[in-house]
C-alpha cells in the first residue's frame, strides 16, 4: 500500500515528513510543485501540502451584479484570482500523487477550515469520497507519530459541514448583502463598490453604538475632596469617604467644616489579605487581549506570530477556545525541556520542585485543541514581536502551575472634625505566580506608613477637585474583539479579519476606535431599511446553527434554507428603496472623502494671522488654529456632532471665543457658554446642555 498525506501548509508538510521518516526524507519536484517521499515502518508514504484553501466558491453562470444569487459551486481558486495562478501547481502535485496512492490522510490543522481544506482537496484533487485525519496540537516529532499512528479512519464530518456551512452562508450575505448596496449607489448615476457581511454589520453595529453613547453624553460636575498629610514625615494621601460628591453645597459644606484643620485622628485601620489565583491558560483570545494591551500588537498580528510560532514547532496551535490543559501533556517533560533555555532555567527548576503540576484551568473548552502552551522545543532565530508572543505564551503557561499571590489592602479612617477620610495601600505580600510571570504583572502597589489607631496624621492641605463625568470608553482593538466574543460573533479564527476588513473599507480608524462618517451612516441607512442585516442575534443563531452542525445535531441543508428564505425576503425589500438608499449612501461617501482627507483649510483667524482648520482628531471633528510644525502656538476646539462638511470659518472662529458669560438666569446663577471633549455646550447652575 502507499499513502498519500495532505497537509495545510508548506511548512507543515516537512514537519510532518521528517517526523514519519524512518531514515532522511527525500524532497521531489513536480510541474509547480513539491512533495517528500519517506519509507516509515516499510510503508512508502508521499507527503505534500495545500496553502491554504485551493477551492474557493464562485457563481455559477455569473451575470453581472444582480442579486439575490445562491447557485454557486466550488472551484479551483486559481481559475477566479489572477494572482492565485501558483495554486495550480500544488492541485496538479496533489492529483498526480493520488494516481499512484491507495490510502490517503487529510493532516491540515484539526478545525473547521482545515477540514474545509482537507475535504475538498480529497473531493477534488483525489476524487475520492473520504480519508483518514490526523489530529494534533503541535508539530513535535512525538505528536505527529502519536496523531499518525492513531489517526482516526475517516474524516471529522461534523466539522466538514460545519466548515462549508459558513463558507456558504459568508458567500450568501456578503456577496448579496455588497451587491444590494454597491447598486443601490449605482441607480443614482454614481459608482462605490460598498461591502458588508454576515458578521461584519453587526460588528460595525457595536461600534456605532458605542460612539452614539459617546456623542450623546452630556458630562455631569462632581467634586473630589482631598486630604494631603503626612505622618513621621512619610506622605499620607486619602479621599473623603463620599468619593464624588454632586452636590455643590454639600461640598462647600464640607470644605468649610474643615478649613485650617491641621490634624486629623486615625480613627480606624482594617488590613484585609486575600488571595490572588494564577491566571488561566491562555486561548486565542486572552493572547490577542494580552499581546494588545502589553505590546500593542494588533490581534491580527498577534495571531499571526502566534501560527508562526506553530509552524515553528515550538508552541501549540493557537486558533483554540480553550483555556485548559490536560496532564496528558506530559507538564513535567515540557518543563524540564524549556530549563535547557537560559531565560527559563531557573524559573522552570522552581516549579518541578513541586510534587505535582496542576494548571490553574479556565472554564472554557475547545472540542479540537487544548490551551496555548510551549512545547518545550528551542525556537531559532524569532524576530522581536515573535520573541514577544512566544516569551508571553512560555510565563503565562509557567505562572498557571504557581501558588496563588497573597495581596493585602490596608484602609484608614482620617477623622477631621468628624469628616471621614479614607486612605488606601495595597501590597504584594507574597508574590509566588508573580515570580513567573514577570514583567507581565500590573499591579498597583500603594504604600503607607506604619500608622497606629488614635494617633495623629499631620495635615498639610485639605483641597477640592473640580471634575466631570466621561464618557463610556473607546472600544480598542483588545476590548472589540472580546466584545465580539462575548456576543458569539464571528470565531476565534475570523475576528480579527472582520476588524481589519472594518478598518480597510474606511468604516472605523484609530487606535481608540472611532466611527468615521461612512462608517455612521451606512449603518444607520441598514438599521433604516434593513435592521435584520446589523442584527448580532441573527448572526449569533447562524454560528448556534453551525455548532449544531459540527455536533450532529443539525442538517447543512436545513441551515442553508433558512439562510436562503431570509435573504430572499429581505432583499426584495430592499430593491424596493434601492434609488432611495442609493443617495443616502452616496451623501456618506462625500462626506467620507472629506473625512479621508483628514484636513480641510477654512481660512485665516483675522486677529492672529493663523491658519484655521477643521480636522479629524482622536476624538473626532475638532478645529485647529496654528501650525505646530510652523513653530506656532496650536489652539483646538471640537466639533461635537457638527458636521465637519459644512462647518465655515465663521462658525470656527466662535468656537475659539470660548469660554465666555452670556448673563444669569432669573434665580441669578451664572450662564456660560464653553467648549468641551464632546463639543460645545451651554451651563447654567448644575446643568449642562449640549
Amino acid at each position: 500500500m502507499t499513502e498519500l498525506i495532505i497537509t495545510e501548509k508548506p511548512s507543515s508538510a516537512v514537519k510532518v515528513a521528517a517526523a514519519l521518516a524512518d531514515k532522511a526524507p527525500v524532497k521531489k519536484k513536480s510541474k509547480g510543485g513539491s512533495y517528500f517521499e519517506v519509507i516509515h515502518n516499510k510503508k512508502v508514504i508521499y507527503i505534500t501540502s495545500a496553502v491554504g484553501h485551493l477551492y474557493g466558491l464562485v457563481e455559477v453562470n455569473k451575470k453581472g451584479w444582480t442579486y439575490p444569487v445562491f447557485d454557486i459551486k466550488w472551484d479551483a481558486s486559481y481559475k477566479s484570482h489572477k494572482d492565485l495562478k501558483y495554486v495550480k501547481g500544488y492541485i496538479d502535485t496533489i492529483s498526480m500523487l493520488a494516481k499512484k496512492c491507495d490510502e490517503f490522510t487529510v493532516a491540515c490543522d484539526y478545525d473547521v477550515e482545515g477540514e474545509v481544506i482537507g475535504l475538498n482537496v480529497i473531493k477534488y484533487a483525489c476524487k475520492k469520497k473520504d480519508a483518514n485525519r490526523m489530529k494534533f496540537s503541535t508539530l513535535t516529532k512525538g505528536d505527529l507519530v502519536k496523531s499518525y499512528e492513531n489517526k482516526l479512519k475517516h474524516l471529522d464530518w461534523g466539522q466538514a459541514h460545519a466548515g462549508e456551512t459558513r463558507h456558504y452562508l459568508d458567500w450568501y450575505y456578503g456577496i448579496n448583502l455588497s451587491r444590494a448596496l454597491t447598486a443601490a449607489v449605482k441607480s443614482t448615476g454614481a459608482f462605490k463598490v460598498m461591502s458588508a457581511g454576515r458578521v461584519q454589520g453587526p460588528a460595525l453595529k457595536l461600534l456605532v453604538d458605542r460612539e452614539r453613547e459617546i456623542q450623546a453624553f452630556v458630562s455631569e460636575p462632581f467634586w473630589l475632596i482631598r486630604l494631603d498629610g503626612d505622618y513621621n514625615k512619610q506622605k499620607v494621601e486619602a479621599l473623603h469617604k463620599k468619593d464624588k460628591i454632586f452636590d455643590k453645597k454639600v461640598m462647600e459644606e464640607i470644605m468649610k467644616k474643615v478649613k485650617g484643620e491641621k490634624e486629623a485622628k486615625i480613627a480606624q485601620i482594617k488590613r484585609t489579605k486575600r488571595n490572588q489565583a494564577p491566571p488561566t491558560p491562555f486561548n486565542l483570545t486572552n493572547l490577542q487581549s494580552e499581546a494588545y494591551n502589553l505590546f500593542k500588537i494588533t490581534p491580527k498580528e498577534t495571531l499571526s506570530h502566534a501560527q508562526s510560532l506553530y509552524l515553528a514547532g515550538v508552541t501549540s496551535y493557537p486558533r483554540t477556545s480553550s483555556q485548559q490543559l490536560d496532564p496528558k501533556l506530559g507538564f513535567k517533560k515540557i518543563l524540564t525541556d524549556l530549563s535547557r533555555q537560559m531565560n527559563y532555567e531557573g524559573l522552570c527548576k522552581e516549579l518541578l520542585k513541586k510534587g505535582s503540576l496542576k494548571p490553574n484551568n479556565g472554564k472554557k473548552t475547545d472540542p479540537a485543541h487544548p490551551a496555548i502552551y510551549p512545547t518545550g522545543q528551542v525556537p531559532g532565530e524569532l524576530k522581536e514581536r515573535e520573541q514577544k508572543i512566544y516569551d508571553l505564551v512560555v510565563k503565562r503557561f509557567m505562572a498557571t502551575f504557581a501558588e496563588p499571590a497573597v495581596r493585602e489592602t490596608m484602609e484608614v479612617s482620617l477623622d477631621v472634625k468628624e469628616e471621614i477620610f479614607i486612605a488606601k495601600g495595597t501590597r504584594t505580600v507574597e508574590e509566588n505566580w508573580h515570580v513567573f510571570y514577570k514583567p507581565y504583572v500590573k499591579l498597583e502597589e500603594i504604600t503607607l506608613p506604619d500608622l497606629k489607631e488614635n494617633e495623629v496624621v499631620n495635615v498639610k492641605k485639605i483641597f477640592k477637585e473640580d471634575k466631570e463625568t466621561q464618557p463610556p470608553n473607546r472600544f480598542n482593538q483588545s476590548s472589540i474583539i472580546k466584545e465580539l466574543e462575548k456576543k458569539s460573533l464571528g470565531t476565534k479564527a475570523t475576528r480579527a479579519d472582520i476588524l481589519d476588513r472594518l478598518f480597510q473599507r474606511g468604516y472605523v480608524e484609530g487606535v481608540k476606535i472611532f466611527v468615521t462618517k461612512l462608517g455612521m451612516e451606512t449603518v444607520a441607512v441598514l438599521e433604516k431599511y434593513a435592521p435584520t442585516i446589523v442584527d448580532e442575534n441573527l448572526t449569533a443563531e447562524f454560528e448556534a446553527d453551525m455548532e449544531k452542525i459540527r455536533q450532529g445535531k443539525e442538517k447543512q441543508e436545513n441551515v442553508l434554507e433558512k439562510a436562503k428564505k431570509f435573504l430572499t425576503k429581505l432583499l426584495a425589500e430592499f430593491k424596493k428603496k434601492e434609488k432611495v438608499i442609493g443617495k443616502e449612501i452616496l451623501q456618506s461617501v462625500k462626506l467620507q472623502r472629506v473625512v479621508k482627507s483628514k484636513l480641510r483649510i477654512l481660512g485665516t483667524d483675522p486677529k492672529t494671522g493663523l491658519q484655521i482648520l477643521v480636522r479629524i482628531g482622536k476624538y473626532g471633528p475638532l478645529v485647529q488654529r496654528g501650525d505646530k510644525e510652523k513653530g506656532e502656538e496650536v489652539h483646538f476646539a471640537s466639533l461635537g456632532n457638527c458636521d465637519i462638511d459644512e462647518v465655515t470659518l465663521e462658525q470656527a472662529l466662535e468656537l475659539f471665543k470660548l469660554p465666555r458669560k452670556l448673563g444669569k438666569t432669573d434665580e441669578g446663577e451664572e450662564i456660560e457658554a464653553n467648549n468641551g471633549r464632546f463639543g460645545p455646550y451651554v451651563k447654567y447652575g448644575q446643568k449642562y446642555v449640549s
